[in-house]
């Protein structure tokens, strides 16, 4: 026989309190609750196994505890980190999370957006694609609370975590300079839409070259789709004057310039010396082991969480803040 399902009444006439009291109890309404109360209706709902019918009761607060995470691209390793310690932080407040994935398309974006606002979500975590603020000021103007992570939009207000991407790129370059480089190219993905990252990093390597007193050149800076940037690297080796020292913009076109070295046979650091930005796990391993600027991954994963979960509790709360965290240069052996 199937069991009977364990109700709100059933823990009220255990515990000898109204259903009322067991139902602030659920909601952590402990105001005017004593201690012993607390711990009889406790005990009770551990002794009847009762589990609260979530659906019910987020109707009554017109919350879900739901929370939607709009993903850029889910290949990048920051981002599957930092969703990792975002999801832990609101597990830790009783919130499920929503994993959407845009893979780099602004149209898609759109969609699991309207997605997440039918399922009214309480907040959205989004590591932007798109540049068109009037995408994301609706969720503004409908009061949806949200944190952009990696990434910044025009026009569009909003808590903010990223890193000082500027910082980054000159940890790179001052360290190939140290060591005597003076042709260094540099390799990111496109910047037809302006991804923050990529446009900082480009701007950051020009002022650091600059600040070496190093020349740069036309080709010296390459923004290119991942499945050009090999055919690109073929031209670039068969130059005059090929780079000494390359900087790959994240991990994704590091994976690109370390198989098009390895399958050509090129020897880094003795041909050609390589820093990437972003600490993927591989670098470490990799023979020989890369050097790379390191994000404070689980750091900038607990700020995200933490503005949300504020915007959530307090979204007259002001003003919008965007939060830059500092690199660290991470040492090894490409260079």
């Amino acid at each position: 026989m199937k069991k009977k399902k364990t109700t709100i009444s059933d823990v009220a006439e255990k515990a000898g309190v109204s259903k009322s009291t067991v139902s602030q109890y659920i909601n952590q309404r402990f105001r005017y609750m004593s201690a012993e109360t607390k711990d009889r209706i406790e005990q009770v709902i551990q002794e009847l196994d009762f589990r609260p019918n979530d659906n019910a009761r987020n109707l009554k607060v017109k919350k879900t505890k739901v929370i939607g995470i709009l993903v850029a691209n889910i290949l990048h390793t920051l981002s599957t980190e930092i969703i990792r310690t975002v999801e832990e932080q609101l597990q830790h407040h009783g919130m499920k999370v929503f994993i959407c994935d845009s893979a780099d398309d602004p149209e898609k974006e759109k969609e699991y957006l309207d997605l997440l606002v039918s399922t009214q979500v309480d907040g959205i975590i989004i590591f932007p694609v798109g540049n068109d603020f009037k995408v994301y000021n609706y969720l503004i103007d409908h009061s949806i609370p949200m944190v952009f992570v990696d990434r910044l939009v025009d026009g569009v207000t909003s808590d903010s975590v990223l890193l000082d991407n500027h910082a980054a790129i000159f940890l790179a370059v001052s360290m190939l300079a140290e060591k005597g480089h003076e042709n260094i190219a540099f390799l990111t993905l496109p910047i037809d839409i302006p991804i923050t990252p990529r446009l900082e990093r480009i701007e950051g390597f020009k002022k650091a070259m600059a600040s070496h007193k190093l020349e740069v050149r036309e080709d010296d800076i390459h923004s290119l789709p991942r499945n050009q940037i090999q055919e690109k690297l073929a031209r670039i080796f068969d130059a005059e004057k090929p780079p000494t020292a390359i900087v790959a913009g994240n991990d994704l076109v590091l994976r690109e310039i370390l198989s098009y070295l390895k399958k050509q046979k090129i020897s880094i650091p003795g041909e050609v010396a390589i820093v990437s930005i972003d600490d993927v796990a591989y670098t470490e391993f990799y023979e020989p082991s890369i050097t790379t600027i390191g994000q404070p991954i689980q750091q900038m994963g607990i700020k995200t969480a933490e503005l949300l979960l504020n915007r959530i509790t307090n979204s007259d709360q002001a003003p919008y803040i965007t939060y830059r965290f500092a690199p660290e240069l991470i040492v090894r052996s490409s260079c």
